[in-house]
């Protein structure tokens, strides 16, 4: 009887390429616009923001680009990352279902973000960028630009969302740590900051304020460029050696994933998970459901409109075909601080539109109780944001278990939530609060959505 628990790459399988599913899908993603003319938009209007190699990278059509071999010297520190079977979950739930789990937890940071956070940074250090500015959430992102930053040399400034900020200052301490300087958002530093301040003074924050003001810091520094943790095609391009592993790990299991569950906020982590099962599907070689799982508080697949919207609270951004609730809208202060972001990655909605995937909502006490059964059965405590696929996962072992069907199922854990504790304290307390939004609440925050075509 196989009683495996790991599946193991040696580094000699580390993956060579990133895959761009783009290359396969039967139509490209609408492209970014002007948002004065409402034309699209070309490398011209991202220089000042990122380097050219990764303005290459945003708009190829080629199915795989290569890893440049500095990159790949640093993922080695974690990657291969292991793929695990769930086996004591499965017995806890008494499921006939398999379930399997990527889990990207062993990185440096402690989550999938270094994936995308090492090649941006090599990219600008190769371009002579001496400065990175972002945004971060929950603090993962920047804990991931901070550790790459100090891998290449470069200076590193983190405008934190301010509900995240005070909930987690652990992962402040950590960005520090690696040399980072963090501030809350939004900030009195920047434009955008203060005019979010002079109308809500205790505002939480949000993801989109927090791009706008660290957008405008880097486009007032030459030396300076902005670099994004989801959302963009490269970044999701960067993330697809999760899937590529997986793909491999899963044969070495000897079984084809039925559905691939994955959590989503801007959707670099499900993407990087689901990108490349996806080219399995389209090419006949399996058929998995793939689903995506979002906050019940911030629901862009499953309410928000598709519609070209800025990708930053302050209009900063070019406009992006996207899933959106508006990017005024302000997420209530959940603890999956990563998960808090107006819009879905162009590319994600795209693939959602073309009917290739599913999405579904999750309030985050469904999730924490997700987090605490695998906690307790897996020994590994989830990051909040993939709580929202764990607790899918469970949903979905347990309708296996009421049909007696054995499907097998694949999630991706893109972290783990030692530095989440206090999260985990206040669902433990009884002191969590589920925030739903309402459909009114999501046409007032469509109002100001930009024109376009």
């Amino acid at each position: 009887m196989d009683n495996t628990v790991k599946y193991l790459l040696g580094e000699d399988r580390l993956p060579t390429h990133w895959y761009n599913v783009i290359a396969d899908l039967p139509s490209p993603p609408p492209p970014p616009l002007h948002p004065g003319t409402h034309e699209p938009v070309g490398p011209e209007a991202l220089a000042p923001l990122f380097p050219m190699a990764l303005i290459e990278q945003e708009v190829t059509s080629q199915r795989y680009v290569p890893i440049p071999e500095a990159v790949r010297d640093v993922y080695r520190l974690w990657r291969p990352s292991p793929l695990y079977r769930a086996r004591r979950l499965e017995k806890a739930l008494g499921t006939p279902a398999h379930i399997y789990y990527k889990y990207e937890g062993v990185s440096p940071a402690g989550s999938h973000k270094p994936n995308t956070a090492v090649p941006q940074a090599y990219y600008n250090a190769a371009e002579g960028v001496t400065k990175l500015t972002t945004e971060t959430g929950a603090g993962q992102w920047g804990s991931a630009l901070a550790f790459a930053c100090s891998l290449f040399g470069l200076e590193c400034e983190i405008w934190q969302v301010r509900a995240s900020y005070d909930q987690k200052p652990y992962r402040r301490m950590m960005m520090e740590t690696f040399g980072a300087t963090v501030h809350p958002s939004p900030s009195d530093l920047t434009d955008s900051g203060r005019a979010i301040l002079a109308s809500h003074p205790d505002s939480p924050g949000s993801l989109g304020i927090a791009i706008s003001e660290a957008v405008e810091m880097a486009a007032a520094d030459p030396a300076a460029r902005y670099a994004l943790g989801s959302v963009l095609n490269h970044v999701l391009l960067h993330q697809t050696i999760i899937g590529q592993e997986a793909v491999a790990q899963m044969e070495m299991a000897g079984e084809a994933p039925d559905v691939i569950i994955g959590c989503t906020g801007g959707g670099s982590n499900f993407g990087g998970l689901a990108f490349p099962f996806l080219a399995e599907k389209l090419a006949g070689r399996m058929d998995p459901v793939i689903r995506a799982v979002e906050p019940a508080s911030c629901p862009s697949l499953t309410k928000g409109r598709y519609a070209y919207d800025f990708g930053d609270t302050a209009g900063l951004t070019p406009l992006l075909k996207m899933h959106t609730l508006g990017h005024d809208f302000i997420p209530d202060p959940i603890h999956a601080g990563g998960l808090r972001y107006h819009g879905m990655s162009p590319l994600i909605s795209h693939v959602y539109e073309l009917g290739m995937i599913e999405a579904v909502a999750k309030a985050q006490s469904e999730c924490f109780a997700a987090g605490v059964r695998f906690a307790r059965s897996e020994g590994i405590v989830p990051a909040p944001e993939p709580t929202h696929a764990l607790a899918e996962t469970i949903a979905e072992a347990q309708r296996c278990t009421d049909s007696g069907e054995a499907k097998v199922i694949l999630t991706a854990l893109c972290g783990h939530g030692q530095l989440d504790l206090p999260s985990y304290g206040r669902y433990l307390a009884g002191d969590l609060v589920d925030h739903e939004l309402s459909e009114e609440a999501v046409a007032a925050a469509m109002e100001n959505l930009p024109v376009a075509g």
